[in-house]
């Protein structure tokens, strides 16, 4: 059985301004409508997840929690590493995670999580549908095949600004 991934950008959170701080910052009504579409498309592609492995922050938790219910409701880890991690910060939690389960979602911040997707899309010759920067509420889902994160398949993309 092919492993699946799914890589998600927090949806649109209020500006630094508004919150105590960064890590404090709440999804706002355009994120919380993303966070929805975003989890209904995914399940109405019938991909369900194992784990979510999901930055502590404020508007990563309130994403997760939008999509969870479209997803199967997955356990949830949250480390602080996972908190404005890098690609290969996210690379290698997800390698961890895959010994112990099939199916993955993360839901995390930019850069790190939108160059971890591009990098997939790259490998599975999909560069030209993942939308630029990866926009707040992106969300890739790929089928992987191979050893590691190798022979990525796209399976799923929701992308807001599309």
């Amino acid at each position: 059985m092919d492993r699946l991934l799914i890589l998600m950008r927090h949806a649109k959170a209020v500006d630094r301004l508004e919150a105590e701080d960064d890590f404090q910052r709440g999804l706002t009504g355009r994120g919380r409508e993303d966070s929805e579409a975003a989890g209904k498309l995914l399940g109405e592609q019938g991909l369900e997840v194992d784990l979510a492995l999901v930055s502590p922050a404020w508007r990563t938790r309130q994403t997760f929690d939008l999509i969870a219910p479209f997803l199967g409701s997955p356990p949830v880890e949250d480390p602080m590493a996972l908190y404005h991690a890098s690609d290969t910060m996210i690379e290698r939690a997800v390698k961890t995670a895959f010994d112990q389960v099939s199916r993955i979602l993360v839901v995390g911040h930019n850069p790190g999580i939108g160059a971890l997707a591009h990098m997939l899309a790259a490998k599975a010759g999909a560069s030209g549908q993942l939308p630029g920067g990866y926009p707040t509420a992106a969300a890739a889902a790929f089928s992987l095949s191979g050893e590691g994160l190798d022979e990525p398949k796209l399976v799923a993309l929701f992308n807001p600004k599309g």
